[in-house]
């Protein structure tokens, strides 16, 4: 019988197979760093341990490469670029510059934008940008006041990152203060043709929806990400339309219904959720490979970026990452494992052709 795919990493990093070098990369959330598969440093708990295609995938998340087993030398073209994303990220609350920059690294300024955006998907500042929310929502989860928090961020303005707050929290900085204290996240389990889902919903629309083992798994999961958010059952006094959502979807998966068009809330980088709403254009029994994703949304370097934007996904099938494969036709990395994708895939084409069959 074939080991799910998150058990073999899992056993990997347990045994610090070497074997699995190259092929993906490791982060723990209690340290911030990650590492590769044979790092000898201390075991982490499997609950804290995150699971990463690229180096580029890790950083994107929040995370910093080990210094002992320097999961970047092995990508050299990556390598100058990881060291100013590293820069960046140390300096966040500084005022930098795209010339500053680039005599640290002594390249021209120009040369920097477009090897920076073509590896990460975003300019330099969008990436300082993103570092400064990160340490905004660390000091907000540690109970610091909203403004202050916002000013030792690196931010010059409250008002602006309350203009963003849609696209980095999916809610207001002050109801995310304490992890989502006074939001009410609403959430239902079913199981699929996949395997146990859940779905959540904030009043602004479905914020995660995600595939595991196991109810209880999921619920840890959801709980991370909102960890003093009030979340309850969704019981059809208070919320039908949660109810209806994912039956709807689970229609979906399991029986071949439309997918259905729901509100999303969204919850990231201004690219990555230029990503995820392009592939909610791609159609079923339709895939596509990173790079057309790029070439599409015009950013045709960055097809390791939108790799990194579908790993970043929290709303699976709703957001259907799982039509992108990679530039020779393979199905790549996903989030729920490789063989959630090949299923959706399958039961996809299959059904697109039994549609054909009746017509004809």
């Amino acid at each position: 019988m074939t080991l799910p795919v998150k058990t073999v990493m899992h056993r990997a990093v347990a045994q610090r197979d070497k074997y699995y070098d190259g092929r993906f990369l490791y982060g723990v959330i209690t340290t911030g760093v990650f590492c590769k598969p044979s790092c000898t440093s201390r075991r982490a708990r499997a609950e804290n341990i995150r699971f990463f295609a690229d180096a580029v995938s890790a950083m994107n998340a929040g995370f910093r490469p080990c210094r002992r087993c320097r999961p970047t030398d092995s990508v050299n073209s990556m390598k100058w670029l990881c060291d100013i994303a590293r820069f960046i990220e140390k300096h966040a609350h500084e005022r930098l510059t795209l010339n500053g920059l680039a005599n640290h690294v002594g390249l021209s300024p120009s040369h920097l934008q477009r090897r920076f955006k073509a590896a990460f998907g975003i300019s330099p500042k969008a990436y300082q940008d993103a570092v400064r929310v990160r340490h905004l929502k660390r000091s907000l989860k540690q109970g610091k006041d909203v403004t202050s928090a916002i000013y030792s961020a690196g931010f010059g303005s409250v008002s602006r990152v309350y203009g963003e707050a849609s696209h980095q929290f999916g809610m207001t900085p002050k109801a995310y203060r304490s992890g989502g204290t006074g939001e009410t996240v609403y959430y239902a389990c079913r199981d699929t043709a996949i395997g146990p889902m859940l779905m959540a919903a904030t009043h602004r629309g479905v914020c995660f929806v995600e595939f595991g083992e196991d109810e209880r798994t999921l619920m840890d999961q959801l709980s991370e990400e909102f960890p003093c958010a009030k979340i309850a059952a969704s019981p059809a006094e208070d919320a039908p339309e949660l109810d209806l959502w994912i039956e709807a979807l689970d229609a979906h998966i399991s029986v071949g219904a439309p997918r259905p068009d729901l509100p999303l809330d969204l919850r990231g980088t201004a690219f990555q959720v230029k990503v995820w709403r392009f592939l909610c254009s791609i159609h079923a029994g339709e895939v596509m490979t990173y790079t057309d994703v790029a070439v599409k949304i015009d950013k045709p370097k960055a097809a390791r970026s939108v790799g990194s934007a579908c790993t970043a996904n929290r709303i699976g099938v709703l957001i259907p990452c799982h039509r992108v494969l990679r530039g020779d036709g393979k199905l790549g990395g996903y989030r729920w494992g490789v063989d959630r994708k090949r299923a959706l895939l399958d039961l996809e084409r299959s059904r697109i052709d039994e549609n054909k069959s009746s017509d004809i």
